[in-house]
């Protein structure tokens, strides 16, 4: 499963990518907009949207992709590695 996680803290990349690979899940992370963050999007199983650490464009920008290519987007306040645990584990059953 392919996922892409858009926000979270810098620091947390790695901790977010070791999280997803015990999943058995591929991430891409994007803390920061970049100006062609849709075409990095690409076709992910998921989109996970840490909305506290995320400017609105990019929630805007990241849904509306989404909703062209069908892809289930989940949200958490929290960007914390306990609240991805969280969402992958509700992903899973």
């Amino acid at each position: 499963m392919s996922i892409v996680i858009v926000g979270g803290h810098d620091r947390m990349v790695c901790r977010y990518k070791e999280i997803c690979k015990s999943y058995r899940c591929k991430a891409k992370v994007f803390t920061q907009m970049s100006g062609d963050l849709k075409k990095q999007l690409g076709t992910p199983d998921v989109i996970i949207l840490f909305t506290n650490t995320v400017s609105h464009k990019m929630v805007i920008s990241t849904v509306s992709e989404a909703k062209k290519g069908n892809i289930t987007v989940l949200r958490s306040h929290s960007s914390s590695g306990s609240a991805l645990t969280h969402l992958l584990e509700g992903l899973s059953v």
